[in-house]
């Protein structure tokens, strides 16, 4: 079974800045993808960004120039370094991966629980 453990949430004031990050349990197989994506009340979850085992990322339009995915592949962990943050960024982020565990032959999306994230003054 795959675990995720996000953190790095809490409340910051508009135009700052934090960085999440997404440990992922050493049962990993294979890795094709792994992101960021979030949920602000009222709302459904959205993808914020992503990164593919070929290093191809891709952001959400309300992101792109503020927010930075990365990963280090040694530690199974995914890194989400949000600048410039707006209030509506305000939002439960949830960590994904999609890959192989062992012990199971298929591909499978996996969740965190989440992290809260605030922006307000």
């Amino acid at each position: 079974q795959v675990q995720l453990v996000e953190s790095g949430g809490g409340l910051v004031q508009p135009g700052g800045s934090l960085r999440l990050s997404c440990a992922a349990s050493e049962s990993i197989f294979s890795i094709y993808a792994m992101g960021w994506y979030r949920q602000a009340p009222g709302k459904e979850r959205s993808e914020v960004a992503t990164i593919t085992s070929g290093g191809i990322l891709n952001y959400a339009d309300s992101v792109k120039g503020r927010f930075t995915i990365s990963r280090d592949n040694a530690k199974n962990t995914v890194y989400l370094q949000m600048n410039s943050l707006k209030p509506e960024d305000t939002a439960v982020y949830y960590c994904n991966a999609d890959v192989v565990a062992f012990g199971n032959p298929y591909r499978m999306d996996y969740w965190g629980k989440g992290t809260l994230v605030t922006v307000s003054s």
